[in-house]
């Protein structure tokens, strides 16, 4: 049976390009809005590559010249300020579409959080799939939408919220896109692992909060067993809806 099963998949499949076949872009993200003869143009002028941990993917200020689907990693994205400081604005994950397309130049600098997999294309191969796929446009401007709801979540989430909530809401965040399935006890109590993708002074920054307060209450959520944290990078969730419960009150 799960031989026929496999073989319906393949036959589906068919005509679409090898890369793609498993891609979480295609399924979840921008390129599910294209046909198989689209993606099979796509891929002739796209590059997958593997990029290291805090490699700067683009910089505010420089004409764009392509467009990047990430299909595995964190990807930070930066403000420049006037003083030559760079505030974090906001976390990109799979399938995330880097990148705004009609735009010349690019308004943030983009960076690698953690080891990061991307898919890239041309800028002029995007804006051609475009003019043929009405649909890519949709999710692209479906995408832009969902970002700027989620900047605002984070505005309430800095103007509203006590540092343990800012922490908890973080902690939610990143278990939700790294590890959103999660695992279940017998006693049906969901948890999440994950290697935190920003360094404390990173999170900080992200969450309006000094290095200080961050490491206190972090060390405040592992005492109340909210959080298990190895090597100080390494964060496992006992108990995810606990911590949840942790965003919106400090308990």
């Amino acid at each position: 049976m799960a031989g026929g099963d496999d073989k319906r998949k393949d036959i589906h499949s068919a005509g679409i390009p090898v890369l793609c076949r498993a891609c979480e872009a295609r399924h979840k993200g921008v390129c599910g809005a294209l046909t198989e003869d689209q993606l099979v143009r796509l891929s002739r002028s796209t590059t997958r590559k593997a990029v290291s941990k805090e490699t700067p993917l683009t910089s505010a200020g420089e004409d764009v010249t392509q467009f990047s689907n990430i299909l595995g990693g964190v990807v930070k994205l930066s403000k420049l300020l006037p003083d030559g400081r760079q505030q974090i604005v906001g976390l990109q994950f799979a399938p995330d579409f880097i990148g705004r397309p009609f735009s010349e130049q690019s308004d943030l600098t983009t960076e690698a959080a953690t080891t990061l997999r991307i898919c890239s294309f041309p800028k002029s191969a995007l804006e051609k799939m475009i003019e043929e796929a009405p649909d890519l446009e949709h999710r692209l401007h479906n995408q832009a939408l969902r970002e700027l709801d989620e900047a605002r979540d984070w505005l309430l989430s800095l103007g509203r919220r006590s540092a343990r909530e800012k922490l908890a809401s973080f902690l939610c965040l990143i278990a939700d896109h790294i590890d959103p399935e999660g695992s279940e006890d017998t006693n049906g109590i969901h948890s999440a692992q994950f290697e935190l993708p920003l360094k404390r002074t990173d999170i900080a920054d992200f969450l309006g909060l000094t290095p200080e307060t961050v490491s206190r209450r972090l060390t405040e959520m592992r005492k109340e067993g909210l959080v298990e944290v190895t090597q100080n990078r390494y964060i496992r969730i006992p108990d995810i809806d606990a911590l949840r419960d942790a965003t919106s009150s400090d308990g």
